[in-house]
């Protein structure tokens, strides 16, 4: 498990012979889900559908592990996180091995129990998306034709009158740095966003290239002013009730 095998990947790892997971990764269960839109009886039906899916799972979680389906049933309905050492003394891993540089693209927002270590991990520079690593290998790549170019015809000219560029050897700039640490602070923005169940206040503060203790502080904010304005009285739909006089 080279990362995060959550939900249905987690059941499809306890067919290999071995399950072996880097000290950094994680497994998640849980309950099975689905939608239905239809009649109640679509919906009953739906139900009984999830029975047997979840049991089935149960059962197969049960046979790898050596725990009781009663257990088993139990973590799943709580969405339970393992990480490799977790996992291992739950015997759904077979054997733990040393951490390895993670590069997925994954949304731990549509879970509601991941764990902070998770998160900090997907925020870390050295959790790289698949979009990033191909943009790693094409600069690689337009730097090496850039090269082969010089040597066949040369350094360009300047124009007249343009300022002289800034070599980064020379300033100690590495723009391949201050790329990957700009995406790893967006990441780590959007996911305190989106954990805070406020998404929509991810541009603004990208634009104000505001500090992740910024962020927190005012997600903080914004919660307890929701909080503050939730009423135990609401009116109700309808037109107002007129008080009349006994008798």
């Amino acid at each position: 498990i080279d990362g995060v095998a959550a939900s249905a990947a987690s059941y499809v790892a306890m067919a290999g012979d071995e399950i072996v997971m880097p000290e950094n990764a994680f497994l998640m269960i849980h309950d099975p889900s689905g939608l239905v839109m239809g009649t109640a009886t679509d919906m009953r039906e739906m139900a009984d559908t999830m029975d047997k899916i979840a049991g089935g799972m149960v059962r197969g979680y049960a046979a790898r592990s050596g725990r009781t389906e009663e257990e088993i049933a139990a973590l799943m309905a709580a969405e339970t996180w393992f990480d490799a050492e977790a996992a291992l003394e739950a015997g759904l891993a077979t054997r733990m091995i040393e951490p390895v540089r993670i590069a997925a693209s994954f949304d731990i927002a549509r879970f509601r129990n991941a764990p902070p270590a998770l998160a900090e991990a997907i925020a870390d520079p050295a959790f790289e998306s698949d979009q990033d690593v191909n943009e790693a290998a094409g600069d690689v790549e337009g730097d090496e034709i850039r090269d082969e170019a010089l040597e066949i015809h040369g350094e360009p000219e300047p124009a007249p009158g343009t300022p002289p560029s800034l070599d980064p050897v020379v300033t100690g700039i590495d723009p391949t740095a201050i790329r990957r640490d700009a995406i790893a602070h967006a990441r780590a923005v959007v996911d305190l966003c989106r954990l805070a169940g406020r998404p929509q206040m991810a541009g603004r503060f990208l634009e104000e290239d505001a500090s992740l203790d910024a962020v927190r502080s005012s997600l903080l904010a914004a919660r307890a002013e929701a909080e503050a304005q939730i009423s135990p009285h609401h009116p109700q739909p309808g037109p107002t009730p007129i008080a009349r006089p006994w008798g």
